[in-house]
């Protein structure tokens, strides 16, 4: 249920790419040339969203004086994306494309002294000159590379690639050769969108220059061919979850070394160090039985660092930072007094301190945390709801660098020197731009402007933090958006988010999923909760949602709702969520008494008995349910008791249900049900299912066209 992606727009008729001249692009008749959009009166639309590009992955070369990243660009007409390379200088001067729209380049990396680089086209590993000439196959590379990672030296890659994981008829009966069918004796027999026949494996393996042409050779499997366990583990894992030794010895990587129903109610991931000479392992966090991942060795080899959460089968505990002294084998938690998450990591170069970003009332901050600190008790207050006084302590050794006025969320963090931090932020308003920020003062500059000449044509929504009092007196944090030219003499009509997770934030994103600027753009006033169980306020308001999903959080809701409806400029206020926050719709349709005049409901639960015998990852609902439907626990009997499905009686409000019929989390007949029986009891209903799209609606065309149901739905 927790977790990610996109939504998409219509048709203006030039595309996108990069500022690299005027090729054309002759298969597909993209254009590579960066064109302007047509903007009308100065409207953001769904279309405008999806053709802004996308930046992602800043590299800083090894001399460190040029930074190469992507730009993923939409062409709505061919329903596809492709992501170009750029290369700029540290200051975001002579930014230039080096890719064309005939490709489209993955995971760019550099290699050696910077003159080359490596990079993914459609799943085969290729290397190019860094001015984007002499595109060329890795001889003896395998296809369906899925990412890679060099070793610091360059001589060796790290790379993911799937592997079989089951038999088909054919296999077992040789002289079934048509035969199609799937035989199942164990859980996790599916995962997210996918019938799991085939699963990711990480391979180690030499990568050499001869005669002018790079070469892949001896790969080995590091967990074993024989093992059907995921490198980097699914659905969501990555090349975050393996790191290099600074002398190539070593690989780090987390890993759930478990099968069947074994996997399917654990989330005990623990941290490896293999041996790449002669292919051994050891696990350094046996008996922490929660998450373990994203290991970092630091640029000395004498420590690791790795993010912890402490109890199996919970999926939203407490991120912590733990790091090891690799000659004592001793471990240390950086962040026991510390209230948030640590999420991504990112070393000194002095090996002395780590970076790292944290999710913080509505915003993601960048801070920093001293390795030889003294570990301090629980700071007094800590647990305290609502704004961050000026002084507060972030605990022993730790330092906030980014201000809590800077509204934005930080992200993939590097050092552009002793003294600069690179990274990238997005806010409400705008996709992610690359910014350098400055360690001692916080001060962030942006070195990219890759939408720009876009934003300076679009009228501006207004954003507002606001804090309100809940029904049991704490503090929540509501994100308000106002439409461009607001006049509080006027009345609105009102969209108010129900977050998903439900274990999530509703912070400073920018997504082409639930786009917020664009709700607002649409002359709604956007009311965005942070209620129980959302991430960026300590892990009590996080936890207290699990086995509560009836109670506090929904009460949090309505408080928001009702808040805002007594404001004389709001009118009519329709409610919107998807997966968890589909649930929510499901279920305040059946409590909200009026308070809302419209619903939308996307991949939502409604029958959680149901569910529970439908999804994937077990140890999801069996933590946040309380146990199973069978149980006779008070926890599970009143979570069941109370679905969502068992208060279609109450339903008197218009409600569209979309849902992706690949959904395997939260499977389409939840949305089916909920459609049906909103038929069946006379409720204005509309049901829109997508055949080929998952949990997100991400394709282009289908994107656009959920767009325009879900604001054609909400404006009737």
């Amino acid at each position: 249920m927790n977790k990610l992606i996109k939504s998409f727009i219509l048709m203006a008729t030039a595309l996108f790419v990069a500022s690299c001249g005027n090729r054309e692009d002759a298969a597909s008749g993209i254009s590579v040339n960066k064109q302007k959009l047509e903007i009308v009166d100065g409207e953001f639309t769904p279309e405008i969203m999806h053709r802004m590009g996308k930046i992602s992955e800043p590299q800083l070369s090894p001399d460190g004086k040029e930074i190469m990243y992507g730009v993923t660009y939409t062409s709505i007409e061919e329903n596809t994306r492709r992501r170009i390379l750029y290369i700029m200088n540290t200051d975001g001067s002579a930014n230039r494309a080096i890719t064309s729209g005939s490709i489209s380049a993955a995971n760019a990396r550099w290699i050696g002294s910077g003159a080359e680089i490596a990079l993914i086209v459609k799943g085969k590993l290729h290397t190019m000159s860094a001015n984007g000439k002499e595109l060329k196959e890795v001889a003896g590379a395998p296809e369906g590379i899925e990412g890679f990672e060099l070793s610091p030296k360059g001589d060796k890659i790290l790379y993911v690639k799937s592997i079989k994981a089951c038999k088909k008829p054919s296999d077992i009966y040789p002289d079934m050769d048509k035969a199609n069918a799937r035989t199942i004796d164990d859980l996790m027999y599916r995962h997210w969108d996918h019938f799991v026949e085939e699963i990711p494996h990480t391979y180690v393996a030499q990568f050499s220059k001869a005669s002018g042409e790079w070469t892949l050779a001896d790969s080995k499997d590091i967990v074993g061919e024989e093992n059907l366990f995921e490198l980097p583990t699914l659905p969501f894992g990555g090349l975050e979850q393996l790191s290099w030794s600074p002398d190539e010895s070593t690989i780090a990587y987390s890993c759930r070394k478990l099968i069947g129903k074994e996997y399917a109610f654990s989330t005990n991931t623990d941290i490896y160090l293999y041996n790449v000479a002669d292919g051994t392992a050891s696990n350094i966090t046996e008996g922490m039985m929660g998450y373990d991942t994203n290991p970092l060795f630091s640029p000395d080899g004498k420590y690791i660092a790795w993010l912890s959460m402490e109890r199996d089968g919970y999926e939203a505990d407490k991120l912590r930072l733990f790091v090891m002294n690799l000659a004592t084998g001793e471990k240390r938690e950086l962040s026991a007094d510390y209230k948030y998450n640590v999420e991504s990591l990112l070393w000194s170069a002095e090996s002395d301190k780590i970076y790292f970003t944290s999710g913080i009332n509505g915003r993601n901050a960048i801070l920093v945390v001293d390795i030889n600190k003294e570990l301090g008790g629980k700071i007094e207050g800590n647990e305290a709801t609502g704004p961050i006084p000026a002084d507060y302590n972030y605990g022993a050794g730790i330092r906030r660098i980014t201000p809590d006025s800077a509204w934005f969320n930080f992200g993939s963090l590097s050092l552009l020197n002793s003294n600069t931090l690179l990274a990238t932020s997005t806010s409400l308003l705008r996709p992610a731009e690359i910014v350098t920020v400055d360690i001692a003062s916080g001060e962030f500059k942006e070195i990219t402007s890759e939408n720009a000449d876009i934003l300076a044509q679009l009228k501006t929504p207004t954003v507002k933090e606001r804090w309100m009092t809940t029904t049991d007196g704490k503090q929540m944090l509501v994100w308000l958006l106002y439409p461009a030219d607001f006049d509080e003499s006027k009345v609105y009509p009102a969209i108010m988010m129900c977050t998903g997770g439900p274990q999530g934030a509703l912070d400073q994103s920018f997504s082409t999923r639930w786009n917020f600027r664009l709700m607002a753009s649409k002359g709604y006033v956007t009311i965005l909760p942070n209620r129980r169980g959302c991430t960026s306020f300590g892990q009590p308001w996080c936890e207290q949602i699990s086995g509560d999903y009836i109670g506090q959080n929904m009460k949090d809701y309505l408080t928001a709702a009702n808040t805002m409806k007594n404001e004389p400029y709001v009118g009519k206020i329709g409610a919107v969520g998807a997966s968890y926050g589909g649930y929510s719709i499901y279920y305040l349709a059946g409590i909200h008494n009026n308070t809302f005049s419209a619903f939308v409901s996307h991949a939502g639960i409604f029958n959680q008995e149901q569910m529970y015998m439908m999804t994937e990852e077990m140890w999801f609902p069996k933590w946040d349910n309380g146990g199973a439907p069978w149980d006779n626990n008070p926890v599970a009997v009143r979570h069941y008791t109370n679905s969502a499905h068992k208060l279609i009686k109450r339903w008197n409000t218009p409600i569209l249900v979309t849902h992706g019929e690949m959904d395997y989390r939260v499977p389409v007949e939840q949305g089916m049900a909920a459609f049906n029986a909103a038929q069946m009891n006379g409720v204005e209903s509309k049901m829109v299912l997508f055949p080929d799209e998952n949990h997100w609606i991400l394709q282009p065309q289908n994107s656009i066209y959920w767009h325009r149901v879900v604001y054609e739905w909400l404006d009737k």
